[in-house]
């Protein structure tokens, strides 16, 4: 389930473990100070079906959602925050 925020926007990162890129959004994420949620598809077959469903069939990690809606991976996320904001 996804965390909402009275100030911002609900953000979902799907990752792996193993994930460099991964580990970079959520350290940005952290350091702006965004609250998001963190779901781990290494080894779930589930979590990983959800991901590839609500990412228009995309399975590559991190897909980064902000309000339900998938703006890509770690260098979406740096244009996102610098051109959008939250």
């Amino acid at each position: 389930m996804a965390i909402e925020t009275p100030t911002g926007p609900r953000v979902r990162v799907f990752g792996t473990t193993y994930c460099g890129f991964c580990r970079l959004a959520e350290a940005l994420l952290e350091k702006q100070g965004i609250p998001f949620e963190k779901i781990d598809v290494t080894g779930d077959a589930e979590a990983r079906a959800e991901l590839v469903k609500s990412a228009n069939g995309r399975q590559t990690v991190p897909v980064i959602f902000v309000d339900g809606r998938p703006i890509g991976g770690y260098e979406e996320l740096v244009r996102f925050i610098a051109t959008q904001g939250f």
